[in-house]
């Protein structure tokens, strides 16, 4: 287990508050023995939450052509057919896990193959299970297509708690299943586009691992990809 790159200035900051805080209360209470003990105790709490939330497991990632790796840790909110309406513009299944701040918050490619399409979104913050929190939210739209042509679209979305979005690839990437793309801060929620005739593993309520899980199986030929991108 190590610590992600990402925590490295969070941690370093709950380090300095915890520091300054003792050194108020020791300093200017310095008979409040009861005060003291609950500082103590709750500045143990956070170092240990922040500490484990930038957490990042080693993983062996078991890679397949035709399988959908969960991009992230959490648990499955929705399950549906839908309209992708920024890239594809046609019918495909939605899967969206939630992502709570104790979940590891590493995101990774579902699946191997080039990216074709990646957009930043500014936006809300809205929590991260609203209806409208996929289209409105501040968020990150990407596409891979592997080699066959079978595009996978993702979004990273930020919640209300969540404020910053990371990515690491950009378009005409060639990736890795199971490779790091991206890091959400402080619980939030990821979209995965799949096309029609995929076959779906998991049930909403399941908790799901992050380049773990199977979330579903890639049909063998789909419709050629049309990207449609908007001024």
């Amino acid at each position: 287990m190590t610590i992600h790159k990402e925590g490295y200035t969070s941690i370093a900051l709950c380090i300095l508050f915890i520091f300054v805080l003792n050194a108020i209360i020791q300093f200017y209470l310095p008979d409040a023995h009861a005060l003291k003990w609950f500082v103590y105790i709750l500045s143990f709490l956070l170092f240990v939450i922040i500490l484990q939330f930038f957490r990042s497991p080693s993983l062996k990632i078991d890679t397949n052509e035709t399988h959908v790796l969960c991009p992230a840790d959490g648990k499955v909110v929705v399950i549906e057919e839908t309209e992708e309406t920024e890239v594809l513009k046609d019918r495909r299944i939605q899967i969206s896990v939630f992502m709570s701040p104790i979940n590891v918050h590493v995101n990774r490619n579902p699946i191997a193959g080039v990216v074709k399409y990646f957009k930043y979104h500014p936006g809300k913050y809205l929590v991260a299970w609203h209806p409208k929190s996929s289209t409105e939210n501040e968020r990150t739209t990407i596409m891979i297509e592997n080699h066959v042509g079978v595009p996978v679209l993702f979004r990273q979305i930020a919640g209300a708690l969540a404020r910053r979005i990371v990515w690491y690839v950009k378009e005409g990437d060639e990736v890795e299943q199971g490779q790091q793309f991206g890091f959400i801060k402080f619980g939030s929620r990821v979209d995965i586009f799949l096309p029609l005739g995929t076959k779906v593993n998991v049930n909403i309520g399941d908790v799901v691992k992050g380049g773990r899980t199977v979330l579903a199986e890639l049909p063998a030929a789909v419709k050629p990809t049309k990207i449609i991108k908007e001024a």
